[in-house]
Protein backbone atom coordinates (compact mmCIF):
# COMPACT_ATOMS: atom_id res chain seq x y z
CA UNK A 1 0.00 0.00 0.00
CA UNK A 2 2.92 2.32 -0.69
CA UNK A 3 4.62 3.68 -3.75
CA UNK A 4 7.91 4.32 -1.98
CA UNK A 5 8.52 1.05 -0.15
CA UNK A 6 8.74 -1.08 -3.32
CA UNK A 7 11.36 1.37 -4.58
CA UNK A 8 13.37 0.85 -1.39
CA UNK A 9 13.04 -2.92 -1.74
CA UNK A 10 14.12 -2.84 -5.38
CA UNK A 11 17.24 -0.95 -4.35
CA UNK A 12 18.64 -4.31 -3.19
CA UNK A 13 19.17 -5.36 -6.81
CA UNK A 14 21.89 -2.78 -7.61
CA UNK A 15 23.62 -3.84 -4.40
CA UNK A 16 23.86 -7.33 -5.85
CA UNK A 17 25.53 -6.07 -9.05
CA UNK A 18 28.58 -5.09 -6.99
CA UNK A 19 29.14 -8.69 -5.97
CA UNK A 20 28.34 -10.01 -9.44
CA UNK A 21 31.01 -7.78 -10.97
CA UNK A 22 33.62 -8.75 -8.39
CA UNK A 23 32.84 -12.48 -8.59
CA UNK A 24 32.98 -12.58 -12.38
CA UNK A 25 36.22 -10.56 -12.41
CA UNK A 26 37.94 -12.65 -9.71
CA UNK A 27 37.02 -15.97 -11.32
CA UNK A 28 37.78 -14.75 -14.82
CA UNK A 29 34.31 -15.71 -15.99
CA UNK A 30 32.87 -13.92 -18.99
CA UNK A 31 29.46 -12.33 -19.06
CA UNK A 32 27.31 -14.70 -21.10
CA UNK A 33 23.69 -15.72 -21.32
CA UNK A 34 24.01 -18.18 -18.45
CA UNK A 35 25.58 -15.51 -16.21
CA UNK A 36 22.76 -13.13 -17.11
CA UNK A 37 20.28 -15.86 -16.22
CA UNK A 38 21.97 -15.91 -12.82
CA UNK A 39 21.38 -12.15 -12.52
CA UNK A 40 17.66 -12.68 -13.14
CA UNK A 41 17.56 -15.45 -10.53
CA UNK A 42 19.53 -13.27 -8.16
CA UNK A 43 17.01 -10.44 -8.48
CA UNK A 44 14.27 -12.59 -7.00
CA UNK A 45 16.40 -13.85 -4.13
CA UNK A 46 17.84 -10.52 -2.97
CA UNK A 47 14.48 -8.76 -3.10
CA UNK A 48 13.24 -11.18 -0.43
CA UNK A 49 15.91 -9.88 1.97
CA UNK A 50 14.65 -6.34 1.46
CA UNK A 51 11.05 -7.41 1.98
CA UNK A 52 11.95 -9.12 5.27
CA UNK A 53 13.59 -5.94 6.57
CA UNK A 54 10.93 -3.48 5.42
CA UNK A 55 8.11 -5.65 6.72
CA UNK A 56 9.68 -5.86 10.17
CA UNK A 57 10.27 -2.09 10.26
CA UNK A 58 6.61 -1.53 9.34
CA UNK A 59 5.46 -3.93 12.08
CA UNK A 60 7.50 -2.12 14.71
CA UNK A 61 6.27 1.29 13.54
CA UNK A 62 2.66 0.06 13.68
CA UNK A 63 3.35 -0.94 17.30
CA UNK A 64 4.31 2.67 18.00
CA UNK A 65 8.09 2.50 17.80
CA UNK A 66 9.93 5.51 16.38
CA UNK A 67 11.52 5.38 12.95
CA UNK A 68 15.22 5.02 13.76
CA UNK A 69 14.87 2.50 16.61
CA UNK A 70 12.51 0.41 14.45
CA UNK A 71 15.01 0.35 11.57
CA UNK A 72 17.91 -0.52 13.88
CA UNK A 73 15.95 -3.27 15.57
CA UNK A 74 14.88 -4.70 12.22
CA UNK A 75 18.48 -4.86 11.05
CA UNK A 76 19.52 -6.49 14.32
CA UNK A 77 16.67 -9.00 14.61
CA UNK A 78 16.44 -9.98 10.93
CA UNK A 79 20.21 -10.42 10.42
CA UNK A 80 20.15 -14.06 11.42
CA UNK A 81 17.30 -15.21 9.13
CA UNK A 82 18.76 -13.27 6.21
CA UNK A 83 22.23 -14.70 6.77
CA UNK A 84 20.86 -18.22 7.15
CA UNK A 85 18.91 -18.14 3.90
CA UNK A 86 21.80 -16.58 1.98
CA UNK A 87 24.34 -19.00 3.43
CA UNK A 88 22.30 -22.05 2.49
CA UNK A 89 21.93 -20.76 -1.05
CA UNK A 90 25.67 -20.04 -1.39
CA UNK A 91 26.68 -23.41 0.06
CA UNK A 92 24.17 -25.18 -2.17
CA UNK A 93 25.63 -23.49 -5.26
CA UNK A 94 29.25 -24.22 -4.33
CA UNK A 95 29.51 -27.59 -6.16
CA UNK A 96 27.96 -26.02 -9.25
CA UNK A 97 30.35 -23.06 -9.12
CA UNK A 98 33.38 -25.34 -8.75
CA UNK A 99 32.38 -27.16 -11.90
CA UNK A 100 32.00 -30.57 -10.29
CA UNK A 101 30.06 -33.04 -12.36
CA UNK A 102 29.30 -33.58 -15.98
CA UNK A 103 28.20 -30.52 -17.99
CA UNK A 104 28.74 -28.15 -15.09
CA UNK A 105 31.00 -25.89 -17.17
CA UNK A 106 27.87 -24.53 -18.79
CA UNK A 107 26.07 -23.76 -15.52
CA UNK A 108 29.08 -22.60 -13.52
CA UNK A 109 28.80 -18.90 -14.54
CA UNK A 110 25.24 -18.82 -13.21
CA UNK A 111 26.32 -20.16 -9.83
CA UNK A 112 29.26 -17.76 -9.63
CA UNK A 113 26.98 -14.85 -10.49
CA UNK A 114 24.38 -15.79 -7.90
CA UNK A 115 26.96 -16.48 -5.19
CA UNK A 116 28.83 -13.21 -5.67
CA UNK A 117 25.71 -11.11 -5.91
CA UNK A 118 24.08 -12.78 -2.95
CA UNK A 119 27.11 -12.36 -0.71
CA UNK A 120 27.48 -8.65 -1.41
CA UNK A 121 23.77 -7.95 -1.37
CA UNK A 122 23.23 -9.76 1.92
CA UNK A 123 25.74 -7.68 3.81
CA UNK A 124 24.99 -4.39 2.09
CA UNK A 125 21.22 -4.85 2.47
CA UNK A 126 21.55 -5.01 6.26
CA UNK A 127 23.09 -1.53 6.29
CA UNK A 128 21.82 0.27 3.21
CA UNK A 129 18.11 -0.63 3.23
CA UNK A 130 17.37 0.54 6.82
CA UNK A 131 19.35 3.72 6.16
CA UNK A 132 17.52 4.34 2.90
CA UNK A 133 14.19 3.64 4.62
CA UNK A 134 14.96 6.24 7.29
CA UNK A 135 16.12 8.81 4.74
CA UNK A 136 13.20 8.41 2.35
CA UNK A 137 10.64 8.28 5.16
CA UNK A 138 11.97 11.50 6.67
CA UNK A 139 11.96 13.25 3.30
CA UNK A 140 8.41 12.16 2.47
CA UNK A 141 7.17 13.14 5.93
CA UNK A 142 8.66 16.61 5.50
CA UNK A 143 7.25 17.02 2.00
CA UNK A 144 3.81 15.53 2.49
CA UNK A 145 3.35 15.41 6.26
CA UNK A 146 2.55 12.34 8.30
CA UNK A 147 -0.71 10.53 8.75
CA UNK A 148 -0.65 11.49 12.44
CA UNK A 149 -0.72 15.21 11.58
CA UNK A 150 -3.73 14.71 9.33
CA UNK A 151 -5.54 12.79 12.08
CA UNK A 152 -4.75 15.54 14.60
CA UNK A 153 -6.06 18.24 12.27
CA UNK A 154 -9.22 16.20 11.67
CA UNK A 155 -9.78 15.80 15.42
CA UNK A 156 -9.30 19.53 15.97
CA UNK A 157 -11.76 20.31 13.17
CA UNK A 158 -14.32 17.94 14.75
CA UNK A 159 -13.88 19.63 18.14
CA UNK A 160 -14.30 23.06 16.58
CA UNK A 161 -17.46 22.04 14.74
CA UNK A 162 -18.84 20.49 17.95
CA UNK A 163 -18.23 23.77 19.82
CA UNK A 164 -19.91 25.77 17.05
CA UNK A 165 -22.96 23.47 17.15
CA UNK A 166 -23.07 23.72 20.94
CA UNK A 167 -23.03 27.53 20.84
CA UNK A 168 -25.64 27.66 18.09
CA UNK A 169 -27.99 25.42 20.09
CA UNK A 170 -27.79 27.74 23.13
Amino acid sequence: ESFIQPFIIMFTVPLAFIGVSVALFVTGTSINVIALLGVVLLGGVVVNNGIVLIEYINQKRDEGMDLVPAALEAAKIRTRPILMSSTTTVVGLLPLALGLGEGSELRSPMAITVMGGLLSSTFLTLFVIPSLYILITRVTERLFGTGEEAELEEMQADETSAKVKEKSSE
